[in-house]
């Protein structure tokens, strides 16, 4: 059975299914090593969910989750990868989480720096990755400590160091990754927030499109497609999920993003895919 035409004509009113992609957040995305295409979690969960409307895709690439937000608010793609925010969801409706990752602080060894709760202190500099989920989420909870934005997630270490900063704030995996290559560098233990990456496509596609890609996440979760995608790509420190609801709570009934049948899952996507 195939899915409902009106749904296909909402995420792909163009024909194809424009995935927006942020390359600056490693676990999720990143260029193939190889070839130099866009690889990962994210893309994975784009090509199943064109192959399930039926239709091409193409992906639309970015450096920066808030470039990747902006496309899909501003409807210059039809899907995106982001951490759910309030902010965000004035404009993108979100599924359920499919994968949490941790965000943590860095700081120098000789930092007086212990514990996450000692950051928000006046005098305090904190680089984070300018409109990312570590951004939205530090602009609301800091009430004493400054924020510095980087460009993007992945030149917030190197923001820190050259303007002498106390923290820096971001992905665990990246951060330690930074650490490695720059000496004389810590993570504070522990997490300052859990971050709940979720798929995301314009309210203005209705609610019945916001829904199916609610289902669909469900689905992949549930099939070991997130799970498997995880340990294809080799990433640690990022858990599938919980499962959202079972059923529509509006509706109250099971979920569906076919007339009548989604037909199987797609298999397992091939590393680089």
């Amino acid at each position: 059975m195939t899915i409902d035409s009106a749904i296909v004509r909402a995420f792909a009113p163009t024909g194809a299914l424009r995935a927006s992609i942020n390359l600056g957040n490693s676990i999720l995305a990143h260029a193939d090593k190889t070839t130099g295409a866009p690889a990962g979690v994210s893309v994975d969960l784009a090509c199943a969910f064109a192959k399930r409307l039926g239709v091409a895709l193409e992906l639309v690439v970015f450096d920066a989750a808030g470039k990747s937000v902006e496309a899909v608010a501003n409807e210059q793609a039809d899907i995106g990868f982001f951490a759910i925010d309030p902010v965000r969801g004035a404009q993108i409706a979100f599924t359920e989480a499919y994968v949490l990752i941790e965000g943590s602080y860095l700081v120098r060894e000789r930092s007086p720096l212990q514990h996450n709760d000692e950051v928000d202190r006046e005098g305090t500099a904190v680089a984070v990755g300018k409109g990312s989920a570590y951004d939205l989420y530090l602009t609301c909870e800091l009430k004493h400590a400054q924020i510095v934005r980087a460009p993007t997630s992945p030149t917030v270490v190197q923001t820190f160091l050259e303007q002498n900063l106390d923290v820096a704030a971001g992905v665990r995996q990246q951060l330690e990754s930074d650490s490695r290559v720059h000496a004389g560098l810590r993570l504070l233990p522990g997490r300052f927030m859990v971050i709940r990456q979720a798929m995301g496509t314009p309210k203005t596609r209705g609610a019945d499109a916001a829904r199916a890609l609610r289902v669909f996440v469900e689905e992949m979760k549930a099939s070991g497609f997130v799970a498997d995608a995880l340990n294809r790509h080799g990433i640690e420190g990022a858990s599938v999920a919980p499962p959202g609801p079972a059923e529509d709570a509006l509706e109250g009934r099971p979920l569906s993003i076919t007339q009548r049948s989604a037909g199987p899952l797609p298999p397992p996507l091939p590393p680089g895919s």
